[in-house]
């Protein structure tokens, strides 16, 4: 069992209480100072090894995976920038609440600020943006060390799992030897058993806990929730492991509040969907124009029924808000002006809500706290007109929008009033086709930008058992491919990823994993050349300024991309006149990719869009949707 050297010991002793603690599976990138953790990880037979060259990439699969899974996946590289690369992740982890563990190489203490090659200051490298960090002490071959060591890999894991996920960072200097070259006298024959080779489980086997209030507060909130005609339940996109839409389902019967559901948030896609009253649609017809007369006080303009004189809408009197901050700009907006209460809940008790509208702070797990209200909550089950005018301001908007007539089958839509002007293909049609072509179960992944918040307005409900994931914690769109890969090599369903353009271009080197880690995936491209969110901002009047440092057109040609990586290839050109029927690209990309699906190896398929025309054909439909839900619309 002896090591051949201290620090193939220290490696080893390592990775072994990783796996004692339930980790599965790492992702190493090559590098000279890493080398004693890295033969540890390849030599263990418990273990997947994950290859990445690029660390950045690297940071982002883990953290892909373990958004997927809500488990860690551990990172390993070496000294100098290699662990600076993983800051962006690192980021996004903390904020997204991830569980990630990085472990970061280093030289030994006296080498720092000497100048010596390939190091540099590593201690506390991320900030703040760690739940916990420590610089491991140099290796040692003693029993208390040896301890020491276990302690800390066991406090680790459970920290990046926790109540507050997010990330941890060990940072782990070693002398020469870096191979597992045998040193004579080096290792002691006599260490103590348990030491070196550990407990039959964990070192310490760390017991997880839930927050939740006491018997009293939670009977308290029952009380209000059970006595409240109009209230909401607002799902935002959920921490990993995700939100329980049972429980949610089973909250929303006993109060009958609808849920407000981000396509982030496991509440939006399933097949509690055919009992439950899951709005989608609400940024269509959502603003704070709408609550009250543009914002005014509690419960709507008039104050007793709460119904705006102006178009009849009704605002809650109580919102249950479960998860992070929604996508929506507009919900958000909304909810910050109804001046109903607004009960945050969050595990961790931190703050989530950046309109600083909420009223209470329940510090507790949402699924269990959903659970629990569901069997206390009594009363009348709240208002069904309130209900129903829910439902059917997202059947209008979902019709507008061309999705009803598909989803039944029927002639649901007709009634319906469509925009003023034609509207052509747009972005929002590209996310309904690869929402229409995914099998049960899928994973889909969209990227920051336009994507998601298309994903957010123009995909509503549905039966199919669909996880939509996305990196909403500070939502850059650095790392998105890899993200989604990761996310993919943790389950055996299918994956498609919906990337803008200049995501695609960050992280290109992303796409090695798909040959390097044995993922597949339909990446569809949404490519508008250039920054299309930017049409959405004042900025677009400033020209020249805004095409040359906003838009950024560049022009670049992915086909050869496919190529490099082995990917099969498509086009689909989207720049199409406003007049033009887009039922013809919307089942063209459908079909595109039903083939990707049915076939074997992983695929790019682009659909060439114009950023401008999207945006115009973006307003000109909420404007129907407006005037519909809120001001009657046409005839």
């Amino acid at each position: 069992m002896t090591a051949p050297n201290r620090n193939a010991l220290w490696g080893r002793a390592l990775v072994d209480e990783l796996v004692a603690a339930g980790v599965d599976s790492v992702v190493v990138s090559p590098g000279s100072r890493s080398t004693p953790l890295t033969m540890a990880a390849a030599r263990h037979d418990d273990l997947r090894v994950f290859s990445q060259l690029d660390e950045r990439s690297a940071a982002y699969f883990a953290l892909g995976r373990a958004r997927r899974t809500g488990s860690v996946t551990p990172l390993i590289c070496t000294s100098g920038t290699a662990a600076a690369n993983y800051h962006p992740a690192v980021m996004e982890a903390s904020e997204g609440r991830v569980p990630l563990l990085a472990l970061t190489a280093d030289r030994p203490p006296e080498l720092r600020d000497s100048g010596a090659n390939q190091t540099a200051d590593q201690e506390k490298l991320y900030g703040d943006a760690v739940r916990f960090y420590k610089d491991l002490p140099e290796p040692a071959p003693n029993d208390r060390a040896l301890r020491s060591l276990r302690t800390t890999v066991s406090r680790a894991v459970a920290t990046a799992e926790g109540a507050d996920p997010g990330p941890v960072h060990l940072n782990v200097p070693f002398e020469k030897p870096l191979e597992p070259t045998r040193v004579p006298g080096d290792v002691p024959a006599d260490l103590d058993p348990i030491a070196e080779a550990g407990r039959d489980g964990p070192y310490v086997d760390v017991t997880p806990g839930s927050p939740e209030p006491g018997d009293d507060e939670l009977r308290k909130l029952a009380n209000e929730l059970g006595a409240t005609d109009r209230g909401l339940i607002v799902a935002g996109p959920a921490d990993p492991p995700g939100i329980d839409a049972e429980s949610v389902t089973a909250l929303s019967h006993a109060t009958g509040f609808p849920v407000v559901a981000d396509p982030l948030s496991n509440v939006r896609y399933g097949g509690h969907t055919r009992v439950a009253p899951v709005i989608g649609a609400y940024d269509a017809y959502l603003s704070a124009d709408v609550a009250g007369e543009g914002g005014g006080g509690e419960g709507g303009s008039d104050g007793g029924e709460g119904a705006d004189p102006a178009t009849g809408w009704t605002d809650p009197e109580v919102v249950l808000r479960l998860g992070a901050s929604p996508t929506s700009k507009n919900l958000r907006k909304y909810l910050a002006a109804t001046g109903a209460d607004q009960y945050q809940v969050d595990p961790a008790g931190r703050w989530r809500e950046a309109e600083f509208a909420a009223t209470d702070l329940v510090v507790a797990e949402p699924s269990r706290l959903c659970a629990r209200l569901s069997r206390l909550v009594g009363g009348g089950g709240g208002d069904p007109d309130w209900r129903a005018q829910w439902e059917e301001a997202d059947r209008v908007a979902r019709g507008i929008h061309g999705r009803e007539r598909k989803a039944t089958g029927s002639e649901a839509g007709d009634d319906l009033p469509t925009p003023d002007d034609p509207v052509g293909f747009h972005e929002g049609d590209a996310l309904r086709a690869v929402a229409d072509a995914l099998p049960d179960p899928a994973t889909l992944f969209v990227s920051n930008s336009m994507p998601v918040r298309d994903l957010d307005r123009f995909v509503g409900p549905t039966t199919t058992s669909l996880t939509a994931l996305g990196n909403r914690g500070v939502s850059g769109i650095d790392g998105i491919v890899s993200s989604a890969l990761g996310a993919g090599s943790a389950t055996t369903d299918d994956l498609t990823l919906v990337v803008g353009d200049l995501a695609l271009y960050h992280d290109a080197n992303g796409l090695l994993a798909i040959d390097r880690c044995d993922v597949d995936a339909t990446v569809v491209l949404i490519n508008n050349d250039g920054g299309g969110i930017f049409h959405a901002l004042p900025i677009e009047s400033f020209e020249p300024e805004f095409t040359e440092s906003f838009k950024t057109p560049h022009g670049v040609e992915f086909e050869p991309l496919a190529d490099l990586h082995g990917l099969a290839y498509a086009r689909i050109d989207a720049r199409s006149e406003a007049d033009e029927d887009p039922s013809d690209v919307a089942a063209e990309l459908e079909s595109a990719c039903e083939r990707a699906r049915d076939a074997d190896g992983s695929h790019l398929i682009e659909v060439q869009t114009d950023a401008e025309s999207s945006h115009r054909t973006r307003e000109r439909l909420a404007g129907a949707v407006e005037a519909a839900v809120h001001g009657g619309g046409p005839d």
